[in-house]
């Protein structure tokens, strides 16, 4: 049995992003946005229902809890209809709705906070979203501590650092099981290589290694490392700062698409729930051992040291490969050689990196009630 629970899981209004999601293995999901939260019109975004209807035809899911400050009952009613094994059940914030949501969950995944506007950057939304993962991040220590926890609510570069300091002092921070889903990334570098090359409908035979952070010139793109190998790619200077540039900075391109209206809200939807899906099937599944980018701790294991030593400096906090196991993070693999231009973005990734973590490592809520 598996429990998921997602929190910020109604996100029926146009321009809201709910940022929180949880998904538990019993197996149980979660959404949750937090009650101080007022302003719908601003808060409610696009990420939640996709992501919770995702995860509702994911096999591995028995049971799936909808937290939200709005309309959660009447979207788990909605895909309760759908003939799949996940049960499913919302949740308000009257009664202790987060924690009875959250309680036994085995993977959170969390899309909760503020949208994107145009101009606007990931930093810009630190200052109101790190107060919402405050606020979960306790309540998923008070009710599912064991839970692996999905961050999706932006700035991650300092979000992560949120949650891992608020369960720090909880006495209940598993690094191994703490994730920022830098996976948009990922997909997005397979997509555009491929229309880079002249293949698109092959986007999903083309791996690109995506390492660093999750927001602009932090992420970090290694084309040296595409599988199957891009050389005419490498070879043009051009082409290939565009093609860094568009990986980058692909969530303007959505923002900007859409008139300002929302940011990518399906694509990250779907990049959730399927890092949400790797995560499932090491623990749960049949599929151990799968290795995958994510903004991770790096004292989760060992290989956070050879990290540190790649990018020569002692960051807590870096997407890399990691290797998935039942347990979460089994191990920290390597960066691996990269070329003279990935040297000298990894180089401008560390430094933006550096004040990001510590500006979410530092954070001081209070945290209001969920």
């Amino acid at each position: 049995m598996v429990k998921a629970v997602v929190c910020g899981a109604a996100g029926e209004h146009p321009s809201f992003l709910p940022q929180h999601g949880v998904p538990s293995i019993h197996r149980h999901v979660h959404f949750a946005r937090p009650e101080h939260i007022t302003d719908l019109h601003h808060l409610v975004g696009g990420i939640g229902q996709p992501l919770s209807l995702l995860l509702k035809l994911n096999p591995l899911i028995t049971e799936l809890s909808l937290y939200d400050v709005v309309n959660a009952p009447g979207v788990a009613t909605d895909l309760s209809h759908i003939a799949t094994p996940a049960q499913v059940a919302g949740f308000l914030p009257p009664d202790n709705g987060a924690e009875k949501a959250l309680k036994g969950a085995d993977i959170v995944v969390i899309p909760a906070g503020v949208p994107r506007k145009p101009g606007m950057t990931r930093d810009d939304l630190f200052n109101i979203n790190a107060g919402i993962c405050a606020t979960l991040a306790q309540s998923i220590a008070n009710a599912c501590p064991e839970a692996f926890i999905l961050v999706i609510s932006n700035p991650v570069n300092s979000t992560v650092p949120v949650f891992a300091e608020t369960l720090k002092k909880a006495g209940v921070f598993n690094p191994k099981k703490l994730f920022g889903v830098s996976h948009l990334d990922v997909v997005r570098a397979s997509t555009f290589v491929a229309s880079v090359v002249g293949k698109p409908k092959d986007a999903a035979k083309y791996s690109v290694p995506v390492v660093g952070g999750h927001s602009g010139a932090t992420i970090l793109p290694l084309l040296s490392q595409a599988k199957p190998s891009i050389d005419a790619i490498l070879s043009d200077k051009e082409k290939r700062d565009a093609l860094v540039h568009r990986i980058q900075f692909g969530g303007d391109e959505v923002v900007k698409a859409k008139d300002g209206a929302g940011s990518a809200t399906l694509s990250m939807a779907q990049a959730g729930a399927e890092f949400a899906e790797f995560v499932l099937q090491a623990a749960y599944g049949s599929q151990k051992g799968k290795v995958v980018q994510s903004y991770v701790f790096l004292g989760a294991d060992d290989g956070g040291k050879e990290i540190k030593k790649e990018i020569g400096a002692a960051l807590d906090y870096f997407s890399v490969n990691v290797e998935l196991g039942p347990n979460g993070i089994e191990k920290i693999l390597p960066i691996g050689k990269i070329d003279e231009a990935e040297k000298t973005l990894l180089a401008a990734a560390v430094k933006e990196l550096g004040p990001s973590i510590e500006k979410g490592a530092s954070f001081q809520p209070p945290p209001p009630k969920l």
